[in-house]
């Protein structure tokens, strides 16, 4: 599957075109590699590291969606693994006991 397809089929970008100039832009990784096409193959099991305001995002891709569907449906696809809450409160609640901050 293409990177831009891909992309906009997990809702990363708002439209296919967006997702052509994400990938084109070369700040996406494809495990480790840099992506500089929007004609890219991805397959399952690839890691994408994509660029965010809050800073990098690091998705595992567990499957290869058929369609564009809701959001729940597009990210039972992929995993987080560069370690941020879904929720900002969480997050921080996280980061100040990792800090020491908090203690029982």
């Amino acid at each position: 599957m293409r990177i831009d397809k891909l992309l906009w089929y997990l809702r990363l970008a708002r439209s296919r075109s967006a997702a052509q100039a994400m990938a084109q832009e070369g700040h996406i990784r494809v495990n480790g590699r840099r992506v500089d096409r929007a004609h890219q193959q991805i397959a399952c099991g690839d890691v994408l590291t994509l660029p965010s305001p809050q800073g990098a995002k690091v998705l595992e891709l567990l499957a290869l969606p058929v369609r564009r569907g809701p959001a729940p449906e597009a990210q039972s696809h992929y995993r987080v693994l560069d370690g941020t809450a879904a929720h900002p409160i969480a997050a921080t609640a996280i980061g100040t006991i990792e800090e020491g901050f908090l203690q029982s």
